[in-house]
C-alpha cells in the first residue's frame, strides 16, 4: 500500500469563471450563406477559459436571430440561453402549467361525480386516499410552475434593462449565455451559427454582345444583388449564395374523393311541402372534412449540442461544398466580400461566362417596318441562371434591360437586343385585281400582290448560311375557313394547307402533294413556312401541318449596302356575288 501522505488532494473547488463579451467587438464572422429570404452566419469566438466551469455572456447578438436555428460548434457540451430562449421557457412553463390545472379540474370533475349507491364501501378509503395524494401532487406543481412562471418573468425583464445602455441598439439587443467546462486551462474556439431575417439575393446580369466575333459573341456576366438589414455588418467575409429555398410544411397534395350526384332542383320546394322544420332540418347538415393531428413538437429547441468532430479543423481552413445541381445550387463568391446593414442592394460577380449564341434580325413590316435584333443564347456551362433582370450591351453601347427566366445547364433562350436602324425595309402598298372565271358556275378570283423591300447599309454582309447572322422577315397570307373559299400561294411557292387535309401548290391547281417545308428563291432568299427550321426531327403531323396558319418568312442574304427585293403574291377564289369576311 502506498503511504497515505503521498495521495495528491483533488484540487479545490473554484467558483464560476464568467467572460463578459461583446458579439461584435469579440468575435468575427468566418462565413455567410444568403438565401432568397434569409442568410445563414457563422461567429468564431476564441476565449481563454479555466479550468472548470466558465460561463460566456454574449451580447450584442442580431434581433433578427431566428431562436430555432441558433447553435454551437465546439470543444466542450454547451448550454444556450438568450431573451428569446427565456420567451420559449415562459410559452413552455405556461402550457405546462395550463396542463396541470386542466388535471386538477377533471380530478375534481370525477371525485363530484361519484355516487355513493355505486362504490363498494371496502374501496371508499382507498378512494379518498388516492384523491387527496393526486390532488396534493398536482397542487404542488401548480405552486412551483408558478413560481418558475414568475423567475422567468423578472429574468426578462432584468435583460431588458440590462440591454438599455447608452450604447443600445435595438437591432443588436439578443444576449446568449454559454456554459463551457473545460478540462485544462487555455484557448477555446466557440463558433455561433444562427439563421438571420431581413437579408436576401437575387440573380442580376450584364450580357454583352460583340456582333464582330462569331466564336461565342456573347459575355454573360452573373451577378448576385444582396441585401441585409440584420443590424449586423458583414465585412470581409466569405460569402456563399444559396438558391435552395426553405420548403417547411409542405407536402405532396392529396386528391379528395370526387363523387357524382343527380342535381335536383326542386330540393328548395321541400319547405313547401313539408313546412320549415324540414328546410331548418336540411340546413342543419354541413359537410366537414377531419382536422388533422396536431404537428410533431421539434427537438431543434434542445440546449445541449454534441460537439462536432469539424472543430478539430481550423474553421478559416474549411471547404465549403459547392453543388450546381438542377434542383439547388451553391455559388461560393471569389474573395473576401463586405455587405453593410442599410437595406441597399450590393452586387457580386459570381461567374463569368463566354456562351455560343445565334443572331437573328427580325421584321414584320405588316406591323412594323423597324428591325428586331435578338440572340438565341445556349447556357453550355454547368450553372443553372436564375430569373433576373440583365443590362444588355450591343458593340459596348447599352441597349435595353431585358429579363433571363431559368434556365438550366444546356437550355437555350431568347434576348432581344433592341432595333437596328442600319437595316431599313419599306413595306410598299398593295395592288389587287379581280377577275371572274367559268360558265355556269361563275366565281370571282381575287389576285393580291405584296412587295417587300429590304437594305443593308451595313458595311458587312448579312448571310443566311451563317450560324451566327440571320435575317428574317415575317409575313402571311390569308387562310380559308370555308369549303367554298380556296387560297392558292403563288410566290413564294410553298404548299399551302386545306381544310380537307390536302395541300396546293403555285401552278399546281388540286393536286394533292407534301407541303414544301422551304425553297429557294433566289441567289441569297430562301422562304420557309413558319418552324419549319426548328422541326428537323418533327413527326409527320407536325410537318403536315406547317403553314396551315399562313405564316412564313423570308431568310435573306444581303451584302454591304444592297438591296433586296421580296414578292408575295397570292389568289383568293370564291363563288360570284359572295361576300368575303377579312379579304
Amino acid at each position: 500500500m502506498s503511504d497515505p501522505s503521498s495521495v495528491v488532494p483533488p484540487p479545490a473547488f473554484q467558483s464560476v469563471n464568467t467572460i463578459d463579451l461583446a458579439s461584435v467587438d469579440d468575435s468575427k464572422i468566418i462565413g455567410v450563406s444568403v438565401y432568397s429570404e434569409r442568410a445563414e452566419v457563422t461567429r468564431l469566438l476564441k476565449v481563454s477559459a479555466r479550468t472548470g466551469l466558465n460561463q460566456l455572456a454574449i451580447t450584442g447578438l442580431p434581433a433578427a436571430l431566428e431562436q430555432d436555428s441558433f447553435k454551437v460548434e465546439g470543444r466542450g457540451a454547451a448550454t444556450i440561453h438568450d431573451p428569446d430562449d427565456s420567451t420559449l421557457q415562459k410559452k413552455r412553463t405556461e402550457k405546462a402549467l395550463a396542463r396541470t390545472l386542466k388535471s386538477l379540474a377533471s380530478l375534481e370533475g370525477y371525485i363530484t361525480s361519484v355516487k355513493a349507491e355505486n362504490l363498494d364501501a371496502s374501496k371508499l378509503k382507498e378512494t379518498v386516499h388516492h384523491y387527496e395524494s393526486t390532488a396534493e401532487e398536482l397542487d404542488e406543481k401548480v405552486s412551483e410552475l408558478e413560481l418558475e412562471l414568475q423567475k422567468i418573468e423578472d429574468a426578462i425583464i432584468e435583460e431588458t434593462k440590462d440591454s438599455t445602455g447608452p450604447e443600445y441598439n435595438e437591432k443588436l439587443n439578443l444576449k446568449a449565455t454559454i456554459s463551457i467546462f473545460a478540462d485544462v486551462e487555455g484557448e477555446v474556439e466557440i463558433a455561433l451559427v444562427y439563421g438571420v431575417k431581413n437579408a436576401s439575393w437575387v440573380a442580376g446580369y450584364d450580357l454583352r454582345v460583340d456582333m464582330q466575333t462569331k466564336d461565342k459573341p456573347v459575355t454573360l456576366i452573373y451577378k448576385g444583388s444582396i441585401t441585409q438589414s440584420t443590424g449586423e455588418d458583414w465585412k470581409d467575409v466569405p460569402l456563399t449564395l444559396e438558391t435552395a429555398a426553405p420548403t417547411f410544411g409542405l407536402s405532396v397534395p392529396t386528391l379528395n374523393p370526387w363523387t357524382l350526384t343527380i342535381y335536383r332542383p326542386a330540393l328548395k320546394s321541400l319547405s313547401r311541402v313539408y313546412g320549415a322544420a324540414a328546410t331548418s332540418a336540411l340546413d342543419s347538415v354541413q359537410l366537414s372534412s377531419a382536422p388533422s393531428g396536431p404537428p410533431r413538437p421539434s427537438r431543434r429547441g434542445s440546449n445541449w449540442y454534441k460537439p462536432s468532430s469539424n472543430m478539430e479543423e481550423p474553421m478559416e481552413h474549411r471547404e465549403l461544398n459547392v453543388s450546381k445541381g438542377t434542383v439547388s445550387a451553391t455559388f461560393t463568391v471569389p474573395g473576401l466580400i463586405s455587405i453593410p446593414t442599410d437595406g441597399v442592394g450590393h452586387n457580386v460577380t459570381i461567374v463569368k461566362l463566354s456562351l455560343d449564341a445565334d443572331m437573328s434580325w427580325v421584321c414584320v413590316p405588316k406591323k412594323d417596318t423597324r428591325v428586331h435584333l435578338k440572340a438565341r443564347v445556349k447556357n453550355a456551362s454547368e450553372y443553372s441562371l436564375l430569373p433576373g433582370k440583365a443590362s444588355v450591351y450591343v458593340d459596348k453601347s447599352f441597349i435595353s434591360k431585358s429579363d433571363i427566366p431559368l434556365v438550366s445547364p444546356e437550355e437555350s433562350f431568347d434576348c432581344p437586343l433592341g432595333l437596328d436602324p442600319s437595316i431599313r425595309v419599306t413595306y410598299h402598298p398593295r395592288t389587287k385585281k379581280v377577275s371572274e372565271s367559268g360558265f355556269y358556275s361563275k366565281s370571282f378570283n381575287h389576285t393580291s400582290i405584296q412587295r417587300v423591300t429590304v437594305h443593308n447599309t451595313k458595311t458587312t454582309t448579312l448571310e443566311a448560311s451563317s450560324k451566327n447572322v440571320k435575317l428574317r422577315v415575317m409575313d402571311q397570307v390569308p387562310v380559308s375557313e370555308d369549303s367554298s373559299i380556296s387560297v392558292k400561294l403563288v410566290q413564294p411557292a410553298l404548299a399551302i394547307a386545306n381544310r380537307d387535309g390536302t395541300s396546293t401548290i403555285s401552278n399546281t391547281k388540286n393536286i394533292e402533294t407534301k407541303a414544301a417545308a422551304s425553297i429557294k428563291i433566289s441567289s441569297g432568299v430562301m422562304a420557309m413556312w413558319d418552324g419549319a427550321d426548328e422541326l428537323a426531327d418533327g413527326s409527320a403531323d407536325e410537318v403536315a401541318a406547317l403553314g396551315s396558319d399562313g405564316r412564313f418568312s423570308w431568310i435573306c442574304d444581303i451584302p454591304p449596302q444592297g438591296k433586296v427585293g421580296l414578292t408575295l403574291q397570292w389568289e383568293v377564289s370564291a363563288p360570284a356575288r359572295s361576300s368575303i369576311l377579312g379579304l
